[in-house]
């Protein structure tokens, strides 16, 4: 039975099968793919939130953490339910550049 539905980062999906029988291939599937550990990317997601728009989704936010876009137009293909302003698309894309 589903209780709750939620998005995790790639980072999160690793710590979260710590503990899994059979975790090898899903551990090496999150070591390839995930760009960053798991306190950066808390990080990062906190920081996105910071900025207070109500436009990004915490699925965007997820998203964003796991992918790290560094121009506009790859910035644009995640967040696509809405059109994000110049300056909303320059906060962003300044608080993915720290990381």
């Amino acid at each position: 039975m589903i209780i709750g539905k939620k998005p995790v980062t790639m980072a999160e999906v690793g710590k979260i099968v710590k503990d899994v029988e059979g975790k090898e291939n899903i551990q090496q599937y999150v070591k390839r793919f995930a760009g960053l550990d798991f306190e950066k990317v808390e990080k990062l997601m906190g920081e996105i939130r910071s900025l207070n728009n109500l436009k990004i989704k915490e699925e965007n936010i997820v998203k964003i953490a796991d992918f790290l876009p560094r121009k506009n137009e790859e910035l644009n293909k995640i967040i696509t339910e809405v059109n994000l302003t110049e300056e909303e698309n320059k906060a962003i894309l300044e608080v993915v550049k720290k990381y």
